[in-house]
């Protein structure tokens, strides 16, 4: 029985203390017997985290509290069991390394587009204004190996890094067509639409809430195979049940 409710979620947002919100926020999630992790920098929060249903959700809540998470709406799915070790909240450079401090979401998102508007693209094939859609896979190679969106473009990236670069590199494929960005859960593909647009790529979007937002709102269709997750459960399906691995 899935008793186990897991959350992953993330805003980009000026946070000038991240050390001492890492106090606050390690002490709450003790006190709720919560595992994961929580990634804390200059630029944002970025957490996964696990336990029983009301505890999760009262740290949920606790954050809201804060006006900075207000509009925090983590994604949620169930466990048969705990699919982290221990709790860790720690203070980095970035909540996800690009290497690329032009690039700041806290400033200004790229246009994000829904996991409803995605299927309906990619099942007529174009956009709404008739413009060939492509996905661009934004993930690690090891990740897309466990899964994708159908005919994606995969770089095949070992780390988010190497992403700008990679876009240098194949930038001219993409000028006449519609680019939805994708990842686990968004907070990499936001960094990559804002990147694109930054150096001249008009039709960019960020799919909403990743690929796990996706599998949520939709039947999954477009999809093949499991999302990769960076914990104990190492993939689930569109049904955001464990899956085997490939």
């Amino acid at each position: 029985m899935n008793t186990v409710l897991n959350i992953s979620a993330y805003k980009f947002i000026n946070l000038e203390d991240p050390a001492a919100l890492r106090e606050t926020l390690l002490s709450l999630g003790k006190a709720l017997a919560l595992k994961g992790t929580i990634l804390l920098a200059g630029e944002g929060i970025n957490l996964f985290l696990a336990g029983e249903a009301g505890a999760v959700r009262q740290f949920v809540a606790n954050l809201h509290t804060d006006s900075r998470f207000a509009d925090l709406q983590p994604k949620e799915s169930w466990s048969a069991t705990q699919p982290f070790q221990k709790l860790l909240v720690k203070v980095k450079g970035e909540i996800i390394r690009m290497n690329h401090p032009a690039v700041q979401p806290a400033k200004g998102r790229a246009p994000a587009v829904s996991a409803a508007t995605v299927r309906r693209w990619l099942e007529a094939g174009q956009d709404d204004s008739g413009r060939p859609v492509v996905t661009l896979d934004t993930r690690n190679a090891f990740e897309v190996d466990e899964g994708t969106f159908t005919g994606a473009i995969d770089w095949r990236m070992a780390k988010f890094s190497e992403f700008p670069d990679a876009f240098r590199a194949h930038k001219s494929a993409l000028q006449d067509k519609t680019v939805v960005s994708f990842c686990t859960g968004g907070i990499r593909c936001e960094k990559a639409a804002i990147l694109m647009r930054e150096e001249g790529l008009e039709h960019v979007y960020q799919l909403e809430g990743g690929i796990l937002k996706y599998f949520e709102e939709t039947d999954g269709k477009h999809y093949s195979g499991a999302c990769f997750v960076f914990d104990e459960r190492r993939a689930v399906g569109p049904d955001l049940a464990v899956a085997p691995l490939r």
